[in-house]
Parts: C-alpha cells; structure tokens; sequence
C-alpha cells in the first residue's frame, strides 16, 4: 500500500465501514449497486486493492479483457476494494467485490485487522436475498444486529439465523470477536424476477441507509428506474396467467400477514425522510 492509501485509511473520524459482496450475498445485485451508488454519491477514492490471487479461483470469477485502443489491451482482475469518502462529520469506507472463493478466514481477519485500527469503527453490512414477497409491494429490507445494546437503540431485531452463510456472515463474525458492531440489512427480492439488476431492492437498501446515516441521499434516476422495472415485470405476468395468479397470491398473502402497526412505522420512517429532505 502506497503512503498516500495508508493516509487514507489512517486517523478516520468515526468511521462507518459499508460493504456487500456479489454473488450468493448480493440476488438482482441490489447490494453490490447500492454500494456502488454510496460511492458515487460522496465521490469515493480508492485506498487499495487487495491481492486477488489470494482468495479469487479465475475459473469462477474470471478476469475481463477490455482494449481501449485497438492496439491496446488490459485486463482486469476480480478484486476486493476499499474507497473512502469523507462526510461532514464521519468518514465512509466503501469495501466491495466479489463474493472470495477461498480462504475466508484469513480474509475475514485481514479485513478486521484493518478496521481495528481505526476508533470505534461501525460496520453496515448490505445483502439481498430471493424471498416470496410480490414486486407491487414496498421491498421488505430486515434490519439485525448481535449487539442487544444497539438492537434496543436502533429498533432492531436480533440476529437468529442458522444454516449456511457466506462471506458476509464469516465478516460479522469476526467482527463480534473483535468488539466492533455490526449491523445487517438485508433486501428480499421477488425470486421470480431475480435476475440483475434489481433497482427497486437497491433503492429500499439505500432508503434504511439514509436512516441509519440520519441524512438524505441524491437517488437521481434510481427511483424512475425502480418504476419501470416494476412496470417491465407487470406486463411480463400480463402474458403467463399462473404468474399472475401467483403474484395475486403473494399479494393477499403479504396484505393479511402486514400488522397496522408495522404500516405506521412505515409511514412514520417516511415522513422523517420527507422532511430532512426538505432540510436539506
């Protein structure tokens, strides 16, 4: 790492490290592009890069060969980076890539290690999942933490999930370990409509992270995209009569399963965006 990255990374104020992963973690790449939209946003620099051929099998995740001139050709390899952008009163990190293929625990603890350097680092870990909820409906984004003190402050649940996990879950642990909280939110994108992109869980992802950041966000076309990719799935069940029934169902579903109360907080959570966006 250059002197000028080790600056970068060093003597953050209050840092919020932000990470997704594509692949097994990230379905309609909702998370990976919420990211890549934070970066966007607040003009992220690049701090490194770290080295691929430690965790990247290029069978799965092969490199890409571009020419920008004819005569000229570059490849890219798939990396983990690490941007940093700085607000008004925290820095951001940014870390994102693609899903490693090997040695995660190494590379969970590398990551860790970086960020223990810091002071009181927080962490907001980004997902998305396939679920069975319909795509005319809000995309429901699931907030946990490990942390009791910060479920309670936070109004979140916490973390009950068994089973498999990806890299994203090998972080967190890592993180609980080390004494740095860490907070999940996770998008559930219709699964009959899961190919990439999906802007409308990206958009619900970037929503709880205005939330969290207690600041709006510029969403720019992202909203009009969401729309159109809502109407591009209507009319594709306008033509198979099982999906529609099968999205009708998932409707009813979900509308007697909502408790009131959850469609209050709901409104509740956007009025406040409403109005620090007027502030703004």
């Amino acid at each position: 790492m250059s002197e000028q990255h080790y600056i970068q990374l060093r003597d953050l104020r209050n840092p919020l490290v932000v990470m997704a992963f594509s692949g097994w973690n990230d379905a309609g790449s909702a998370a990976s592009q919420a990211v890549e939209h934070l970066s966007d946003e607040f003009d992220a620099e690049l701090a490194f890069e770290l080295d691929p051929d430690d965790y990247y099998d290029f069978q799965v995740n092969r490199p890409q060969v571009s020419r920008p001139e004819p005569t000229e050709q570059e490849i890219t390899w798939p990396t983990t980076s690490i941007e940093v952008a700085h607000l008004s009163h925290r820095d951001l990190v940014l870390i994102t890539g693609p899903e490693p293929n090997m040695r995660w625990r190494q590379f969970a603890r590398n990551l860790v290690s970086m960020m223990r350097s810091w002071d009181r680092p927080q962490v907001l870990v980004l997902g998305a999942l396939l679920a069975d909820t319909p795509h005319t409906r809000p995309i429901p984004v699931s907030g946990t933490t490990s942390d009791l003190a910060q479920a309670e402050e936070l109004g979140l649940e916490l973390s009950t999930y068994e089973g498999p996990t990806g890299i994203v879950g090998v972080i967190q642990a890592a993180c609980a370990e080390a004494g740095i909280s860490v907070v999940s939110f996770w998008a559930a994108v219709p699964h009959y409509v899961s190919h990439a992109p999906s802007p409308k869980a990206t958009l619900a992802l970037l929503t709880r992270v205005e939330d969290f950041l207690g600041r709006s966000l510029e969403l720019r076309e992202l909203p009009e995209l969401a729309r159109a990719w809502e109407r591009g799935v209507d009319e594709l069940a306008s033509e198979d009569s099982e999906i529609a029934e099968y999205i009708a169902t998932l409707e009813r579903q979900q509308d007697e399963t909502e408790l009131p109360e959850a469609s209050g907080d709901a409104i509740a959570a956007e009025f406040q965006r409403y109005l620090r966006r007027r502030g703004q």
